[in-house]
Formats: C-alpha cells, structure tokens, sequence
C-alpha cells in the first residue's frame, strides 16, 4: 500500500489534536483550564492559550462590568411607614478561581442568585435602620453607599466586587397609596383653607383702611366745601350789603325782580295773593308812573 495511505489520517488526526489544544481568550473575558473538574490553570491576559485535548476543557467568564436587576422588595423603616424598593446593581467578577469554588457548575445565574440574596439582606438592614424620610431624601446617596459597603465582604466570597448599588424606585405599596393621598390631599386643603383665611382677613384689614381713608377724605373735602362755601356766602352777603347802602331803592328793585322771576316761572303760573300786597309794587302802572315822575 502507499504511504500516503496512512500518513494521511495520522496528519488529520495531528491537525485536529493540535486545533483542539490550541483556545482564544478574548480581551472582554477570564478563562479557567478545567482537568476533571479541578482547575488547573488561570488565563486572564488575551491572547493564545492552550489545553490538553480530550482532557482539559475551557470555561470562559464575563471581565466586564455586569448588571444585575434586584426584584422590588418591601422594606419596613423606622417609622413603621412600608416602602417598596426598586434596586439595582453592577458588579464584576475578580477572582474566577474562587468564583468557580463557590458556584461550580451553576455559573453566572448561581451566582447572581446568590448576589440577590446578599443585596436584599444588605438592602432591609440598611434601609430598616432609618426613617423613611431620609430614604425619600437627598441622604439615599449615602444609604445606596452603605448598602454597596455591607455587601462587599459576602460578595468578596463568591470572587466578586459590587462596584455600585442604586436604588431606582421608592414607592408606598399599592394598598397604602389610596390613604396616602387622601392624606396629602386634606393636608393641601387645609393648607389652602389657611391660605384663604389669612387672604380674607388680609383683604378686610385693606378694606377697613380703604374706607377709612374714604371717609376722612370725604370728611376733609366736605370741611373745605363747607369753609369756602361759607367765605363766598360771607363774601356774597358782603357784596349784596355794599350795593344795598350804595342805592337801597336800586338794590329793592333788583330783589324784586328775581322774585318775580323765580315766582312766576312756566307758561301757566298762578299765585293767591291780596292786590294791594307789596309784592306787586313794581307791577303796578301808577308805581311806574311815579318812578317815572321820579326820573
């Protein structure tokens, strides 16, 4: 038979035994050389790494940073007043060695399974330890930073460090909200009814000095009507009394006539009277005849 006829299959056979031996490990990833399940070999720089074949197998792990959603859990603080928490965290797994000790063959979902029970431990010691309020304030910056603390050392077991932990969402539970915001909406009416009251009472105090202003105003104007009004009267009676010396006889014509004039005023005016009244005494023909005689 030709060589070739059994060289062949032994090349072949070399190929594949050498391309088995013969793994990448990615610059995003860890890689942990298996002998029956007994690690014997760490690869965490990227490049060619090789392996017995048949033997030894390869189990890869995730370098970069992970994220990890915690189920909403209900937390009880301080002040008895329950809270429902939405979290999450990132981590990264530093030590693949220990890693695959504590998880064996369960892998990342292990893991993490094991990570959420840590972090909602952490997370009901931590939040129960202080008062809602300062959950719902600017302090849960340094809650998140106690919680992502505590939890260092029992993730450091599992070969991870958790790099951050935040708290998403913090709600009332579903059965409380309905109460809560009867309660927020009688406190906002109670606050608009003082609201109103301190208004109103402000407007009556404005009110009150506006009329008091009106009335002093009114008071003062109608005193200086009163003043000038008397000046011109005094002025009047000083001017009519002036004209009565200067001509008495002139001065009881003219009063006369605006007698007559505010007497008999219209188209149809009818007075009783005796004839010989001296109202009449400018009417009468002969009282003209001798102020005719007069002149």
């Amino acid at each position: 038979m030709n060589r070739s006829t059994y060289l062949l299959p032994i090349v072949v056979i070399l190929i594949a035994a050498l391309m088995s031996s013969v793994f990448i490990v990615d610059e995003r990833e860890k890689a942990l050389v298996l002998q029956f399940g007994r690690v014997v070999a760490v690869k965490e720089e990227p490049g060619l790494a090789f392996k017995i074949p048949l033997i030894q197998e390869v189990v890869r792990y995730d370098d970069r940073i992970l994220s990890r959603d915690i189920d909403p859990l209900e937390v009880t603080p301080l002040d008895d007043r329950r809270l429902v928490v939405d979290a999450f965290a990132r981590y990264r797994i530093v030590d693949v060695n220990q890693f695959r000790q504590a998880v064996g063959g369960g892998g990342i979902a292990f893991a993490e399974d094991r990570l959420d029970s840590i972090l909602r431990s952490e997370t009901r010691e931590v939040l129960g330890s202080v008062s809602s309020n300062d959950i719902l304030s600017s302090d849960r910056a340094a809650l998140m930073l106690r919680i992502r603390n505590s939890s260092i050392p029992q993730a450091r077991a599992l070969g991870v460090e958790i790099i951050d932990v935040r708290l998403k969402r913090t709600d009332l539970p579903s059965e409380n909200l309905d109460a809560t915001f009867e309660r927020m909406r009688a406190e906002r009416e109670r606050e608009a009814t003082d609201e109103r009251a301190r208004g109103n009472e402000a407007a009556q105090r404005v009110r009150a000095q506006a009329d008091r202003t009106v009335v002093e105003l009114v008071s003062d104007s109608e005193r200086q009507a009163e003043i000038i009004r008397g000046e011109a009267d005094a002025r009047r009676n000083a001017i009519f009394a002036d004209a009565f010396g200067a001509d008495p006889e002139f001065f009881e014509f003219y009063r006369s006539l605006t007698a007559y004039e505010r007497a008999l005023q219209g188209s149809n005016s009818t007075m009783v009277m005796s004839p010989d009244s001296e109202f009449f005494n400018y009417l009468r023909s002969d009282q003209g005849s001798r102020s005719a005689e007069g002149e």
